[in-house]
């Protein structure tokens, strides 16, 4: 009966999303976890010796489920959410991070495909699949997963830590996006705006029980054209203002005591990882390699 949990007969194979309710995330979560986490066992757990087929296509199959429900779920959470989807959200994402984490640091697992990598000269491998090697191999590394027991216990921490804080962040500018509205009530106020924006804005208006009025939210549908077209530079200013200061203002949606810990957890890993600093982390798999170019 979860429409998560069965095969999409619909055109394209296009999630059935008018049947799904937030209830069904969590039995879908957590059987598409247990069967990935079966599946990477399987072969990080296999007796025969690692080739690309028993190891890295294997990986390439795995997860399938997973990614399926993860990909309707963020894209509701991303453009339709509600408070149930955002509970969800809080929710899950430290136990993904907890996945993922126990993914990247598999010892027998990176063990295979650090085997794989050092005589890959040798398997006669296509290009393509050199790549999708190399890249397993990288993000391995990057993820811990040759770092001692202790490391990798640390890294875990750090890695389920900015997850959750990267969620309460994204989750405060949607609170302050959500929270804010500029009432325009006026044709002066109204100078500039094509036909579609003002529809849209009339719609936002009336949605918050205020018929008659035009609203401009902090959504991007509605704040970017507005400050492309308005030619009022005081209420373009206003809510310009208002738009660089999501996660600013104070109280319980103030992001920068978040910010904080996210750098120094960022630099704590990257540390850990080798590397001077978190710039040297993050540009290191990167076309500029380092934080001077």
């Amino acid at each position: 009966s979860n429409p998560l949990l069965r095969e999409w007969t619909s055109p394209f194979g296009v999630p059935p999303f008018g049947e799904i309710a937030p209830a069904h995330f969590g039995p879908a979560f957590s059987r598409a976890l247990a069967e990935h986490e079966a599946e990477v066992e399987a072969v990080a757990q296999s007796r025969a010796a690692p080739t690309f087929a028993n190891t890295v296509e294997a990986l390439e199959r795995s997860g399938e489920r997973l990614s399926r429900v993860a990909s309707v779920f963020y894209a509701l959470s991303s453009a339709h959410t509600n408070d149930a989807l955002l509970e969800i959200e809080r929710q899950m994402s430290p136990v993904l991070a907890r996945h993922w984490n126990r993914f990247y640091t598999n010892e027998p697992l990176f063990g295979r495909l650090d085997a794989l990598q050092r005589q890959r000269d040798a398997l006669g491998l296509t290009p393509e699949q050199a790549r999708v090697l190399e890249r397993y191999h990288v993000a391995f590394r990057r993820a811990g997963a040759a770092l001692d027991a202790a490391a990798k216990a640390r890294l875990a921490e750090i890695t389920e830590r900015l997850a959750t804080l990267g969620t309460s962040f994204s989750q405060n500018v949607l609170a302050d996006e959500q929270a804010y509205t500029l009432v325009l009530e006026t044709e002066e106020e109204l100078a500039g705006l094509p036909d579609f924006l003002r529809s849209a804005a009339r719609a936002a208006a009336e949605e918050r029980g205020l018929a008659g009025k035009h609203v401009i939210t902090l959504s991007r549908s509605s704040v970017e054209p507005f400050l492309q077209f308005s030619t009022r530079r005081d209420l373009r200013e206003k809510i310009f203002r208002a738009w660089i200061a999501r996660g600013e203002g104070g109280g319980a949606t103030d992001n920068r005591a978040i910010i904080a810990e996210m750098v120094a957890l960022r630099a704590e890993r990257a540390r850990l990882l080798g590397y001077t600093d978190f710039a040297h982390y993050r540009l290191d798999d990167a076309m500029a390699k380092r934080p001077e170019n």
